[in-house]
């Protein structure tokens, strides 16, 4: 006799259901395409874009490789002055969006720029124009090689105290054991650090639209402002969500089908002291790197918040109302995310069933889907359901009531709780594996039903883990630009968008407070990584 789904089971499916539906909108629009559209954009603006999109990953991937890796290896396997703190640090520019940096490096280097000023006057030559590929590459690797580094640390720290042994017997120097020992022991943590890098930079579009080098997701943004026409910008998206599935599959490749068993960690390796010239280089090196990341860009943004806000003016009311907005639409999204994380999560603790569990698992890839495609993809579910709802009540009631999802907050927070379920949804899981397993047989030996387990159960135990995937969601939908851009009410603003609006109109000041305020956010989940020793010892 065939088992039905209970109600978690129906509320899991139903959950997926809503998550994917934007992606899948996304791709029925790829799988059917208009010869028309991609006619007019092939002959403009596709081959520059793809071309665009494939030197940025490559460029950004090698940079936040190299930069990340050797940063790692650096602050582990050496001793030099400052080192203890350096290692601390340089997590940072986890907490700076790459839209910020990117537009306080055009304000500062930028032709008519002070550097660029200051040059021309003293010395008399022309620096090379930031407004190109190179610099939006350099901006994005500075920001994003943090993804690498942290979890390259992670895989060395995992090395056992034998390999580094057997390194040593063997004759080979620290860059040899670096090179033919920790990274290849380590490659499903460095794997892992550069598939965020590269979703990263597929889902940006402000830095690159501020360095003038269009990509496919500022193409998707541009299609849709510039001729409001959906279906274009749908099947570009489709274009751009094959790449990031191109990406996750070659993730999983690059971790390889090969297990990496260790006996113990290599906390004993003995690090090698750096004294002199080269201890000196070492702690400039990464002295350089935490400046031009974080100090300057902060710094800057001090400046300018102090300018503009040193007396009353109507622009600091402006910044209080994008104050609010981003923070209704975070905690709305956060409570959201929490909420459906806990129905999955605990669903899937429990489900005996394998294909409500890969259900369940599948609700979570909204996180590795680029921010303009959900965009338009909610765009596009929102619109049909709002068309479909008007032609009903036409037919039967004789009237229309014109847009009822579309241009909503609802449809903001939909949209961001398929983004970033994922962040909820690992916190609680992570929390809920760490509930014995007998606890859970003797209340249902007692009689209590899933939902009881939960409520009187699990949750009391979880709480903490509920609130930390909540706190992160609200961070990310404070630096969320793409999916904001494309899917608010009409004038109703944020922090990140009026950033990326008076960025690019070059209204410097104007633009700073907003982007302070979410430097200062994006420093919550910073904080934790510093405070949380694992990841760094």
């Amino acid at each position: 006799m065939r088992r039905f789904p209970d109600a978690a089971g129906i509320a899991s499916l139903l959950i997926f259901l809503l998550i994917a539906l934007p992606i899948f909108a996304v791709l029925v629009e790829v799988a059917v395409p208009s010869v028309e559209v991609w006619r007019s954009i092939g002959k403009t603006l596709l081959p520059e874009m793809i071309k665009n999109t494939l030197l940025l990953l490559a460029g950004v991937g090698a940079a936040t490789f190299l930069l990340g890796v050797s940063l790692a290896w650096l602050t582990f396997a050496y001793r030099f002055p400052g080192s203890r703190v350096f290692e601390v640090l340089l997590i940072l520019p986890l907490a700076v969006p790459t839209y910020v940096l990117g537009y306080v490096y055009m304000a500062t280097f930028d032709y008519a720029g002070p550097v660029h000023t200051a040059v021309r006057e003293l010395f008399g030559f022309t620096l090379p124009e930031i407004r190109s590929g190179w610099g939006a590459m350099a901006v994005m690797s500075l920001v994003l090689y943090p993804y690498v580094y942290v979890m390259a640390r992670a895989g060395f720290a995992q090395i056992s105290a034998t390999s580094i042994e057997v390194s040593r017997v063997l004759g080979y120097s620290k860059f040899e054991t670096l090179v033919k020992a920790a990274l290849p022991l380590s490659r499903p943590a460095v794997a892992a650090g550069m598939a965020l890098v590269m979703m990263e930079v597929l889902t940006d579009f402000a830095t690159v639209r501020f360095f003038n080098f269009p990509t496919l997701s500022e193409g998707i943004i541009r299609i849709w402002y510039g001729r409001m026409n959906l279906k274009a910008a749908m099947e570009l998206a489709g274009l751009l969500l094959l790449f990031a599935l191109v990406l996750v599959w070659l993730e999983h490749r690059l971790r390889g089908r090969a297990r990496y068993y260790q006996r113990g960690r290599a906390e004993g390796i003995e690090k090698e002291r750096l004294s002199g010239i080269r201890g000196a280089a070492a702690s400039v090196f990464c002295t350089a790197v935490i400046t031009l990341a974080f100090v300057l860009p902060v710094v800057q943004l001090l400046r300018w918040s102090v300018e503009e806000t040193s007396a009353p003016s109507a622009s600091f009311r402006m910044y209080m109302g994008l104050l609010l907005n981003s923070l209704t639409l975070s905690t709305a999204a956060a409570a959201a995310c929490a909420l459906f994380a806990l129905v999955l999560a605990g669903v899937l603790q429990s489900a005996g069933s394998r294909r409500l569990r890969s259900v369940g698992r599948l609700s979570t890839m909204g996180y590795s889907v680029p921010g303009a495609v959900i965009g338009v993809g909610t765009l596009g579910v929102l619109s049909s359901f709002d068309r479909s709802v008007n032609a009903l009540l036409e037919s039967y009631l004789g009237i229309t009531v014109g847009l009822i999802t579309t241009g909503t907050i609802v449809g903001l927070i939909y949209a961001y709780t398929v983004k970033f379920i994922t962040v909820a949804y690992n916190s609680v899981d992570s929390s809920l594996e760490r509930i014995t397993p007998n606890i859970i047989g003797a209340a249902r030996t007692l009689g209590a039903s899933r939902f009881r387990i939960l409520k009187d159960v699990q949750l009391p135990i979880i709480a903490p883990g509920v609130a930390a995937g909540a706190i992160l969601v609200f961070v990310d939908v404070m630096k969320e630009l793409p999916i904001t851009l494309i899917l608010r009410p009409f004038g109703y603003d944020t922090l990140s968008v009026w950033v990326w609006q008076m960025a690019a109109e070059s209204m410097w000041g104007g633009a700073a407070l907003p982007a302070l305020t979410i430097v200062l956010v994006g420093m919550i989940p910073v904080t934790y990584l510093m405070r949380k020793g694992g990841v760094l010892r």
